[in-house]
């Protein structure tokens, strides 16, 4: 009897102080974060952009707008390939002159 009780009172105190993992499911990993894209949004009322390219999904832009809400922009749109240009350039500059 002692045997058991000091088995179970073993198994508790590995699952008590096991840390917790913080690895989410496959199902949520997989997923794409974006699954509807928007063309237009007034660019004056971006706060940030985001942008995310994972294996399963295609590259996706998110902007988080003034307002707190998150929207998915269309990675095709003109303005935003524009913007992308720009940066890309200005980060080749910047390299060139340090």
């Amino acid at each position: 009897m002692d045997l058991k009780y000091l088995a179970v009172m073993a198994v508790l105190a590995v699952a008590t102080y096991a840390p917790f993992s913080q690895a989410k499911p496959i199902s949520l990993v997989e997923r794409c974060w974006c699954r509807s894209t928007v063309n237009t949004v007034p660019q004056r009322n971006i706060r940030e952009l985001k942008f995310l390219h994972t294996p399963n999904c295609p590259f996706q832009v998110i902007a988080k707008l003034k307002n707190h809400k998150e929207v998915c922009i269309n990675p095709e749109t003109k303005w935003l390939q524009q913007y992308l240009k720009n940066a890309l350039n200005k980060m080749k500059t910047s390299k060139q002159t340090n």
